[in-house]
């Protein structure tokens, strides 16, 4: 199951209190102020982990909390620090706090960690206010308080293609001859729920592979939250390139499916339709005149500057020669980049 919302609220630990001691030994007349330091609150963090691909963990997780410091003791003993407690989340998660709407961070890679609350300072023991004035001082510091807040938590699913188009287009069957993803696949539309990613390897070189993400079939109006709307549009943000999928066997026009999903995409908040891109026609295998569906493919592509190739992923017809064309496009891309 794919959760990439959750809410959470996070709180440091607070800091120790400091000591108010005396040092009273045989011997020793003026043995003056040893009151030791309380220890700093523990911090919040969030750190990605790498094989992490939703939020599931963490959906039910209302609050996290931080170790508090000890407080200082006599002796000049400093009381130890609260534990961290870290909270491990997926790469391409975004943090926000809820209450002022600023976004605190955007963890990608693995192992970038993000301190979301901080620990409050430990408080000073007497024996940090002693001077020349004041021999014997019976005052200590409160440790501080620890940060609290509410954060808010999206995912947003890190893959080098992004599969796009109407609903029924093929893609989740394509993504499951490709890859090891077993989404579901039926013939009627909104088969897809949520995105699947599967790992692709080269055709050409066993050592090269790029991630495909199966996004589930957007339809007009999908920007303005229509069908499953802008929840799955913010998937294909963090796609490099993308392949537009669509069905030769359906008797709608081609120009008018794909001007709908690129006018979708152009909408959309962050605008997407600028991304490299390949326009794929699919189910070759269904089509009954092959020749003029293909033709007015090319037109539709020809119509908006951009690559095309037709496939069946039932039979492996052109699949290998689409491959070709996205390893290309993804490899231009990380250069520019």
């Amino acid at each position: 199951m794919l959760v990439d919302q959750a809410r959470i609220t996070v709180k440091a630990g607070d800091g120790g209190n400091g000591c108010v001691s005396f040092r009273r030994e045989k011997f020793v007349p003026r043995g003056g102020p040893n009151g030791g330091d309380g220890g700093r609150g523990g911090d919040v963090v969030l750190r990605v982990q790498r094989n992490l691909s939703t939020l599931l963990h963490i959906h039910n997780q209302r609050l996290v909390r931080a170790g508090h410091g000890i407080h200082g003791l006599g002796s000049n003993k400093t009381g130890a620090g609260g534990d961290d407690t870290v909270v491990m989340v997926p790469p391409g998660t975004i943090i926000r706090d809820l209450e002022t709407g600023e976004t605190l961070g955007d963890l990608v890679e693995d192992g970038d960690e993000l301190v979301v609350a901080k620990g409050g300072r430990g408080g000073r023991g007497n024996a940090r206010f002693s001077s020349a004035t004041n021999r014997t001082p019976r005052t200590a510091e409160d440790g501080g308080e620890g940060e609290s807040r509410e954060l808010e938590l999206v995912l947003k699913l890190l893959a080098d293609v992004g599969l796009v188009g109407l609903p029924n287009a093929g893609k989740s069957t394509l993504l499951a001859r490709l890859s090891a993803a077993r989404p579901k696949v039926a013939d009627y539309p909104f088969t897809t729920l949520e995105p699947h990613l599967g790992v692709v390897q080269s055709p050409f070189d066993e050592f090269q592979s790029l991630v495909m993400a199966d996004i589930p079939g957007l339809i007009e109006g999908a920007h303005q939250g229509a069908g499953l709307g802008v929840q799955f549009l913010r998937h294909v943000e963090r796609c490099r390139v993308f392949a537009h999928l669509v069905d030769l066997s359906s008797e709608e026009s081609i120009g008018d499916r794909v001007d709908t999903i690129r006018g979708e995409l152009g909408a959309y908040e962050t605008p997407l339709d600028d991304r490299p891109w390949v326009l794929v026609g699919t189910k070759t295998d269904a089509v009954f005149d092959r020749s003029a569906a293909e033709k007015e493919l090319e037109v539709a592509a020809a119509d908006h500057g951009a690559p095309t190739c037709t496939i069946s992923a039932v039979t492996g017809d052109g699949v290998r020669q689409l491959l070709g064309m996205l390893f290309g496009l993804v490899a231009d891309d990380q250069e520019m980049s």
